[in-house]
């Protein structure tokens, strides 16, 4: 049975592929265009938003994904500045120059590490990797088994795999098995 706040997810290491559930990450979407956006979202969270498609940019503190041309993921350990949140939506939100939309419950990540992920990923994706594999901080929208997902390779044989929280034990399941056979 699917529990919404904690998916049956276990920590698995099968051929050198650790399968890992990363839970403790706090999920942001924002969205803008203006010049105040991005002033804005530049000094909160002392970081430039990457402007190319399936780029990242990252500090000590946050990773943001690029999503589209207007939209970005930002994520970020609970523990590291949990009040980001507000600040974004006081300086940004609030004052219509852009959107901020928490999205950690929407979506789960799950960390996949080893020799063989992109393989792995290969296995169940149209998406073709060998640019990706070769790009650390590169970041994608694609299919796996069938599913959405978001992926961002932190970096080398690393990737952070984001998933809609009602297909994550699914996918997490199919991730398993198929790390059976590469």
């Amino acid at each position: 049975m699917l529990d919404i706040l904690h998916p049956n997810i276990s920590n698995i290491n099968k051929n050198n592929i650790d399968i890992n559930l990363s839970e403790e990450k706090i999920k942001i979407n924002i969205r803008g265009k203006n010049k105040e956006f991005f002033t804005k979202v530049g000094k909160i969270l002392s970081i430039i938003l990457p402007s190319e498609s399936n780029t990242s940019s990252s500090n000590e503190n946050y990773d943001v994904l690029w999503l589209s041309p207007d939209e970005w993921m930002i994520y970020f350990d609970e523990n590291k500045n949990s009040n980001i949140f507000d600040q974004l939506y006081k300086d940004i939100s609030s004052l219509n120059f852009g959107s901020i939309t928490d999205i950690s419950s929407q979506l789960i990540c799950i960390n996949i590490k080893g020799e063989n992920i992109f393989e792995l990923l290969s296995s169940g994706s149209p998406f073709n990797f060998e640019k990706f594999k070769n790009n650390v901080g590169s970041s994608t929208q694609t299919i796996v088994n069938h599913i959405d997902v978001i992926l961002h390779h932190k970096s080398k044989n690393n990737v952070n795999l984001f998933v809609r929280r009602s297909f994550s034990e699914h996918l997490y399941e199919w991730l398993v098995d198929s790390s059976n056979f590469v």
